[in-house]
């Protein structure tokens, strides 16, 4: 093997048994501990999580803790100093300030929640939906975020207080709303860069559904930014009430920190002592929420330096509908000489253009892969193989849409068919293997998690079941340590072993048709042959039909059948591989064999000019 296991981190020694694998798959019960250990660990989360713990406890059991009714007021003791029965001392009306910090946080923090609650809810899932599915939804949600971010929010309260009455926890239901687009911008922003990544296509190659998919692979990456974001919204929220209460906005008939505020500001020459507790409580509350967030934040990530959120790369996305005019049966449909594994007819590859005109970027191909055959897609860079080998999974990427023809996958026509049940087709009856092996494993999870997610959700195997099912997998695709290596995270391995992990994974259900594009690309020349070997052996033992896509005559030579070459959309020559190789009819097939390297003479020593100039 050409690919070298590193040493995992401290407790991750390998398992005889696939039983231990059933860990690797980032579950919460395997997590949680983790994660709280990493944040004890941290000196600011520790204090702001202690902090935040004692001034919670102390609000939420202050009928058992304050001293007295914080309404009872005994003019008598008006200003009186801290004493043993009111360690705060007394406020300009007798009341016991200890008294009125506790049931005054209970209204504070109470308001707060209310409003960030009502912000989560609004937010998050229409982030999340205008992000992962765009469209029209995107564009009316943008623009209503747009109007509401452009209303001043004291002024909507303050107006607000005039319809709705003094009623503060009414006012938190409006801020709210008000805070509602920050969290929509923040999520829809991140899962539209998210979306584009080449892990989230295949999770769907994988046959899952979008919404297991954004709650695995995306939500994964937004908690982050929403746990900072709901500290900064909670504080503001406990700002803005607070302010409020010290204008004099709110009914005054209760306590809470922002109306003792307003209290000691009136009487700040005869006892200023008065603005330093609900002060104090309001600075210990948002800073501990600030600290605690970003520390909760650090904590999630994995301590091995595994990214929180991932890099937006290529973009991806549509299926069209079936073309306007289209009719299967012309289009061959119910041909007897179609293969019964793939077949395409006439397909046609459109984009359209800002100005609404359409521009082909595939033009009526014609292809066929029967059952335990390896057909080879060649070409140069956007010659359209990739494109092609896209519109049969239906993942074109955004703008892109089928123009016409007709594509048989399995016997079925998938031209046109609901996403539903063309998700049932990925996985069992077709799989893809893309070029970069590191850009299509989700940083986020594990190896074993993201081999056995497929197989639970598409096969419906227990937990133990697609662990055991996971570890042979691994050993299918010739990766040393297979119940070590399920605990690795993907940037703990080669690039060779995660371009095998891959293969794994597409063949995790049984696919009868492989489509793998440009599978050795990014790998060095021994490693390219030793995976060549394992598609081979796996055509072979199987009885796998494999479109390869690839610019490498090479590897078509060492591995393909039959040969289909495309030049500008269009495929120019087919036949079997010995035929197109060896007697090209195409000018430009002819091309491509002249530019292989392999009979131009070596290139003599390099020599000084001088000698250069010399010898001529």
């Amino acid at each position: 093997m050409s690919e070298n296991l590193p040493a995992g981190p401290p407790g991750t020694a390998a398992t005889g048994h696939p039983d231990g694998a059933a860990r690797a798959d980032g579950s919460k019960a395997a997590r949680n501990p983790r994660v709280l250990r990493r944040l004890l660990r941290n000196p600011l989360g520790a204090v702001s999580a202690t902090v935040l713990v004692l001034l919670v406890a102390a609000v939420l059991l202050a009928p058992w803790l304050a001293p007295q009714d914080p309404s009872a007021a005994s003019l008598g003791q008006a200003f009186a100093g801290p004493d043993g029965a009111h360690p705060l001392g007394m406020d300009s009306a007798g009341r016991d300030i200890l008294s009125r910090i506790l049931y005054g946080g209970r209204n504070t923090l109470g308001g707060a929640l209310i409003a960030l609650g009502i912000a989560l809810a609004l937010g998050v899932p229409a982030g999340l939906y205008a992000g992962y599915r765009g469209g029209r939804f995107d564009s009316a949600a943008n623009w209503t975020v747009d109007l509401v971010m452009a209303l001043p929010a004291m002024v909507v309260l303050l107006a607000s207080r005039a319809i709705l009455g003094p009623d503060v926890w009414a006012l938190m239901i409006v801020l709210g709303v008000l805070a509602a687009p920050s969290f929509h911008r923040l999520v829809r922003g991140i899962v539209a860069g998210v979306r584009k990544e080449l892990y989230i296509d295949a999770a769907k190659v994988s046959g899952l559904s979008d919404a297991r998919i954004v709650a695995r692979h995306v939500l994964i990456v937004v908690r982050g930014p929403v746990i900072i974001q709901v500290a900064l919204v909670a504080g503001v929220a406990i700002g803005l009430q607070a302010g409020l209460e010290f204008l004099g906005v709110g009914s005054g008939s209760s306590a809470t920190w922002g109306a003792m505020l307003n209290e000691a500001f009136q009487n700040i020459q005869r006892a200023p002592l008065l603005m330093l507790w609900p002060g104090l409580a309001l600075g210990l509350t948002n800073g501990a929420l600030v600290l605690l967030a970003s520390a909760l934040r650090d904590g999630l990530e994995d301590p091995t330096g595994q990214p929180a959120a991932a890099r937006p790369r290529a973009s991806r996305r549509r299926t069209a509908p079936v073309p306007a005019g289209t009719d299967r049966a012309a289009t061959g449909g119910t041909s007897n000489d179609r293969a019964g594994l793939l077949s395409v007819r006439g397909l046609t590859v459109a984009y359209t253009r800002p100005d609404g005109t359409e521009k082909k970027v595939v033009h009526d191909v014609d292809l066929d892969v029967h059952a335990g055959e390896i057909v080879g897609l060649v070409g140069e860079s956007g010659s359209g193989k990739t494109q092609t080998a896209f519109a049969v999974l239906g993942l074109l990427p955004s703008g892109g849409l089928i123009g016409g023809g007709s594509v048989l996958v399995g016997g079925q026509e998938v031209v046109g068919l609901p996403e539903r049940d063309r998700r049932a087709l990925r996985g069992r009856t077709v799989a893809y293997v893309p070029q970069e092996p590191m850009s299509n494993l989700d940083p986020a999870f594990t190896i074993g998690s993201q081999l056995m997610e497929p197989m639970r959700h598409v096969l419906g195997l227990s937990r133990k079941e697609a662990a055991r099912r996971a570890v042979e997998l691994l050993r299918l695709v010739e990766i040393p340590h297979p119940e070590r290596t399920l605990r690795l995270y993907p940037h703990q391995v080669s690039g060779g072993m995660a371009q095998r992990v891959l293969i794994a994974g597409a063949m995790s259900c049984d696919p009868a048709l492989l489509i793998a594009d440009e599978p050795t690309t990014a790998l060095d020349v021994r490693v390219q042959a030793e995976i060549l070997d394992l598609l081979r052996r796996l055509q072979r033992d199987r009885g796998l039909g494999v479109l390869l896509v690839t610019h490498d005559l090479g590897v078509v030579a060492d591995l393909c059948d039959r040969v289909a070459v495309m030049n500008g959309g269009r495929i120019v020559e087919s036949g079997t591989a010995e035929q197109v190789l060896h007697s090209p009819e195409d000018p430009y097939t002819r091309t491509l064999l002249d530019a292989v390297l392999d009979e131009a003479p070596a290139r003599g020593p390099w020599q000084p000019r001088e000698a250069r100039s010399t010898s001529v």
